[in-house]
């Protein structure tokens, strides 16, 4: 029987409840589902109608999505998104009956959740700029009784204008930039949602109008399939040692990137900081504090295939936070200490200034260590570009196409931004 089938027997079925209701009840009891209408939605939608030909087991994964269409590379270029993701972005939106709702990034099971949570006097509007995406989506909604969601074939990054204003805009694609027309078609009052590409980490945003500009009220980190369109941002990349090692920069390099050929061939100086963390605790506070305190912070990428132990990201990973000064360059990874389920936080360096780089960077995590860990994590502010600097709010000042970005920390005894959590998805 092929998986197909499987599937096409299963909607409906006694099987598909019961798992859509597993996925439900385990998302609670975690939780990532807090309000009874997100509850009710996730119950309610079969999320199989989706993604047809993909077994059940592979729908109602808990943490995993499911890629739906991929480039000639075999790069997804679409997905329906994990259901934890799914939960979380609802409860974060607190989307209400009544409410006009924007989904940029189409895959047709978010938005036939976006219509229970509206309900009939609310509407929903779902873009994407793929031609097949929109109409796969534009089938299946109405396939599975949702056809009085707008499906548009746009570029979003100027948004859906004839539906505006939103109450609430979801974007379920990696975005490096706030479009202007994103903040335009925001009601008075309402919230973006957007996972945002700050210094090569992203994280999903809630932002609300405040103060003249977009201030963020929670956050947790998620990965997600890059924009495309005008929003498409690509990084700058630095292979070492034959493939070996990449080095991925946000922005502009901050060197000429060939003072660093031949660096990882000098000899490495270890730094341990003395901050700590449990094994199991949300790592991912850290790496945005030393994004937002190192100005040459950059991600490094181990080829596992090519691997020679040259560098060592923390535990069994295969990136890592990273920062390059003038020829040198460090990086951040971590040893066992006496206490079994504690890590504590080191650096290792490269390069003729290498002491003094990787202290730099072992001092800022022993800042984290007794400033941060353990709190909500940053507030993010988002200004239009061209915004003066006597107008932007205290913090590190990341300039982009449209906005500048300000990211501020309060102290972990005073912290109330989300809290920060590392998943992963692939839509």
């Amino acid at each position: 029987m092929t998986d197909t089938t499987m599937n096409d027997e299963a909607v409906g079925s006694d099987r598909g409840t019961q798992l859509r209701n597993q996925v439900v009840e385990g998302l609670m009891a975690e939780g990532t589902i807090v309000s009874a209408v997100v509850e009710a939605a996730m119950r309610k939608v079969p999320r199989e109608l989706f993604v047809p030909g993909v077994s059940l087991d592979e729908v109602y994964h808990r943490y995993n999505g499911v890629v739906t269409k991929r480039d000639e590379d075999g790069n997804s270029l679409s997905s329906v998104s994990a259901p934890q993701v799914q939960a979380h972005m609802l409860e974060q939106a607190e989307i209400t009956v009544g409410m006009r709702v924007l989904e940029i990034g189409s895959g047709g099971y978010n938005a036939a959740l976006l219509a229970e949570l509206v309900g009939p006097a609310g509407q929903v509007t779902t873009v994407d700029i793929d031609e097949d995406i929109a109409d796969r989506a534009s089938r299946l909604l109405a396939e599975a009784g949702y056809s009085q969601v707008n499906v548009v074939l746009a570029d979003a990054d100027g948004g859906v204008p004839e539906y505006a204003p939103y109450d609430r805009i979801l974007v379920t694609a990696g975005a490096w930039d706030i479009p202007p027309a994103w903040v335009r078609q925001l009601a008075e009052g309402g919230r973006l949602l957007v996972p945002l590409q700050v210094r090569g980490l992203s994280r999903t945003i809630a932002f609300e109008h405040a103060e003249g500009c977009l201030v963020s009220r929670s956050s947790r980190l998620f990965g997600f399939v890059p924009m495309r369109g005008a929003g498409v941002h690509q990084d700058r990349l630095l292979v070492l040692r034959g493939g070996e090692v990449t080095v991925r920069v946000d922005d502009e390099f901050p060197v000429d990137s060939g003072v660093l050929e031949g660096v990882l061939d000098t000899p490495r100086v270890e730094v341990w900081s003395g901050a700590t963390i449990g094994r199991f605790e949300p790592w991912a506070t850290a790496h945005l504090w030393l994004a937002t305190a190192l100005p040459g912070f950059c991600r490094v990428v181990v080829d596992r295939t090519l691997d020679t132990g040259v560098i060592s990201p923390p535990g069994r990973q295969s990136a890592t936070s990273a920062v390059v000064a003038g020829g040198s360059f460090a990086y951040v990874t971590t040893r066992r200490t006496a206490e079994e389920m504690t890590l504590e936080w080191g650096v290792h360096a490269f390069g003729p200034e290498a002491s003094k780089l990787a202290e730099q960077v072992a001092e800022h995590l022993r800042v984290w260590g007794r400033d941060h860990c353990g709190g909500g994590g940053p507030q993010f502010r988002i200004y239009p570009a061209g915004t003066p600097d006597d107008q932007l709010s205290q913090g590190r000042v990341i300039d982009k196409k449209h906005s500048r970005v300000t990211i501020s920390w309060p102290q972990a005894a005073t912290a109330t931004a989300g809290q920060d959590v590392l998943q992963h998805t692939t839509e």
